[in-house]
């Protein structure tokens, strides 16, 4: 193992010790079995106990000495994010590979929403991919076969989407951090990639939480997420991630959609953001306050229930276009347990 991770900084990255925030379901997870499949011992980080334990049997099925180490890890507590690091080195003879996947997704118009929303989010997206980075770094400054950090953004991070407004906000500051890192990290034998992907079919439909017409922002989300047209196979982004992060690739931007709106923010920004507030007029308004109906709830208590059922207003274009996703989620650990047939 000792001569594996002493290779070159451009060869594979077989025998290295991998840390993936955000590993116990949906792209997390997909990241670890990415890594796993490159030879890298995984160490995968969660705040569920229960998902991690599914996440585990799911990572090791059918792969025989695979090495896979689990971690409850609350990432907006800097300290829980120090025991991580080390606990993995302990498990894994240092520390070598760091993905900072964990996040939120908030799906709501701006009037449903509250400054705690925006800070909650900040809390897990931006101050997680913050604790991630400081505290690996000097783990990752010591490999033998130079670190490689890579933190999790988003296309919404290029370009504020409307409806995903505190996400948006929390990406963009993950964005400017990893193209920072980069900067100062130059020559210190630490590579930082910045990943922006674009809708990807991981199942997070049923994580994200919903507000304002809840059904309504559940149906448009969950179908866009699933069109085979507009999202992206999750394995297929996974597996593009990690060859990013193995080569030491400075960004990668995810689907054609995505690289497509990035360019057109940067070349037209204001042209770009008139477009938005056009597409903001056809995503479902607010309730009336004084109906009820406020605060965030999951979408997988928005979602068709396991006997079939449904909310009548999640409509048939959730229905056909969000089926992909519905599978990816049974698939990815993004279902209760009880709701996954046992897996």
């Amino acid at each position: 193992m000792t001569s594996l991770r002493s290779r070159s900084y451009l060869e594979s990255m077989a025998g290295l010790s991998a840390v993936v925030t955000g590993g116990s379901r949906g792209l997390g997870l997909l990241l670890a079995e990415h890594l796993l499949m490159r030879g890298c011992a995984v160490t995968i980080a969660a705040r569920n106990e229960e998902e991690l334990g599914r996440a585990r049997k799911f990572l090791t099925h059918a792969r025989s000495g695979a090495r896979v180490h689990c971690v409850p890890c609350d990432v907006t507590d800097r300290a829980s994010v120090t025991s991580l690091m080390a606990e993995a080195a302990e498990a894994h003879d240092g520390v070598d590979v760091v993905i900072a996947n964990a996040g939120v997704i908030q799906v709501a118009p701006l009037e449903s929403l509250d400054v705690d929303a925006f800070r909650s989010t900040l809390d897990t997206i931006y101050l997680g991919a913050l604790h991630t980075s400081l505290e690996a770094l000097p783990w990752l400054r010591r490999s033998p076969s130079g670190g490689r950090l890579a933190l999790i953004g988003s296309v919404g991070g290029l370009l504020a989407v409307p409806h995903l407004l505190p996400y948006s906000c929390a990406k963009a500051a993950v964005a400017a951090l990893a193209e920072g890192l980069h900067a100062e990290l130059r020559g210190q034998g630490v590579s930082v990639t910045a990943v922006h992907p674009g809708l990807m079919r991981t199942g997070s439909h049923l994580a994200a939480e919903f507000g304002g017409d809840q059904a309504a922002e559940f149906a448009w989300f969950s179908a866009l997420a699933g069109a085979p047209l507009v999202s992206m196979d999750a394995r297929r982004a996974a597996d593009r991630i990690v060859t990013a992060v193995e080569r030491r690739r400075t960004r990668i931007v995810l689907t054609p959609m995505a690289k497509a709106a990035a360019l057109a923010h940067g070349v037209a920004p204001a042209l770009t953001t008139r477009l938005s507030a056009l597409m903001a007029e056809l995503l479902p308004s607010a309730p009336d306050r004084t109906e009820g109906g406020g605060g965030l709830h999951k979408g997988r208590d928005i979602a068709p229930g396991p006997d079939g059922t449904r909310h009548a207003r999640t409509g048939r274009l959730r229905d056909w276009c969000g089926a992909l996703n519905d599978r990816a989620a049974r698939r990815l650990n993004q279902r209760p347990h009880n709701a996954q047939g046992g897996r």
